[in-house]
């Protein structure tokens, strides 16, 4: 469905700039931005995708993966097509990079924000999560949606490559609990050759979400010969504590996908030295993803009792009470009413 865009300023002879991601594209007449899902059109910037849902699932919060955000619940995770960044390693391709293939389009099943929220409800989620492309594509939607959910009480939470600018972050503030941001890698030219990116509105996300109180927990996709040295894995460990040790960070495992099948599956000893390099750069909680048999328990940062018990995305044991460790009664960061 196509609506009038929010965040877009015009620019001059027709023109539009969009003020949605840190790309800003600069958009003539008749043409699109780079994410090839909003379009200039007589001079104004119309969304292609509002209500055009490819994917929508009733997930456990743990698959975003969200560990210290509603633990043990389960959220609606809808997604349109589309995407505005390019990476060949990406896991959702077919859907993702749909409207810039050749023979590729924009068309989904219709599905309005209200029919999310009453399915959500209906189905006993407890939020909503936007994900699986990249959710500040369909902002319009996505932001439609969260307002409604809020009024519903559900919470809402983004899975993101964290490109959006100021401006969409303020827009989403009043209704956006948490979001997992990728971070990709700790080199801005990796990110302008894999993403067709940069790194540092990236890392600005990071710090602007945590400083307006968004809950926030980061994942990095370990890539064999491409982000998985140790100087560029304490680095980014180093970073998020420096925003805030309490983020949980997620070291996922690659696995040959799409355009990127030149490297293999990560070895589960190079995830181990990620998540030694988050704990010496002061990280609380780290999490090794995509590897069976690996534990994935939360523990309390001061006398080690496992809080949240895991297996795979499923929760088997939480012994929170009122958010706080039942041995020593330290708080566990988050969200969990």
């Amino acid at each position: 469905m196509i609506r009038e865009a929010m965040l877009w300023d015009p620019a001059g002879e027709g023109a539009v700039v969009c003020r949605l991601c840190a790309h800003r594209c600069v958009i003539k007449p008749g043409k699109q931005g780079l994410c090839a899902v909003r379009e200039n059109r007589e001079g104004r910037l119309v969304t292609l995708v509002y209500g055009e849902v490819v994917a929508a699932h009733v997930d456990p919060i743990e698959k975003k993966p969200l560990f210290h955000f509603l633990p043990g619940s389960t959220a609606l995770s809808i997604a349109t097509p589309g995407c505005n960044f390019r990476c060949g390693f990406c896991q959702n391709w077919q859907i993702s990079q749909a409207p810039r293939r050749r023979g590729g389009g924009i068309a989904g099943e219709p599905f309005a924000p209200e029919a999310v929220v009453r399915a959500a409800v209906d189905r006993g989620c407890r939020s909503i999560s936007y994900t699986y492309t990249e959710p500040t594509i369909f902002f319009e939607y996505a932001a439609e949606t969260a307002r409604l959910a809020r009024e519903a009480g559900l919470l809402n939470n983004f899975v993101t490559n964290g490109y959006m600018t100021a401006e969409a972050l303020e827009a989403l503030r009043p209704v956006l609990d948490a979001a997992n941001i990728d971070l990709k890698a700790f080199d801005d030219e990796t990110y302008k050759k894999v993403c067709g990116a940069r790194l540092e509105p990236v890392l600005d996300s990071i710090r602007r979400m945590r400083a307006l109180g968004i809950w926030v927990e980061v994942t990095t996709l370990v890539v064999p010969g491409l982000n998985d040295g140790d100087p560029e894995l304490s680095a980014i460990a180093g970073f998020i504590a420096s925003v805030d040790p309490d983020i949980p960070w997620h070291v996922s495992r690659f696995h040959p996908d799409y355009e990127y099948t030149q490297a293999p599956a990560t070895p589960v000893a190079t995830l181990r030295a990620a998540a030694a390099a988050g704990r010496r750069e002061g990280l609380r909680y780290i999490y090794v993803g995509n590897v069976p048999g690996e534990s994935e328990d939360t523990a309390c940062r001061v006398c080690g009792t496992v809080l949240i018990r895991r297996s795979g995305f499923t929760v088997l044991a939480n012994v929170l009470t009122d958010s706080r460790c039942p041995s020593c009664g330290t708080a566990l960061p988050g969200r969990f009413d």
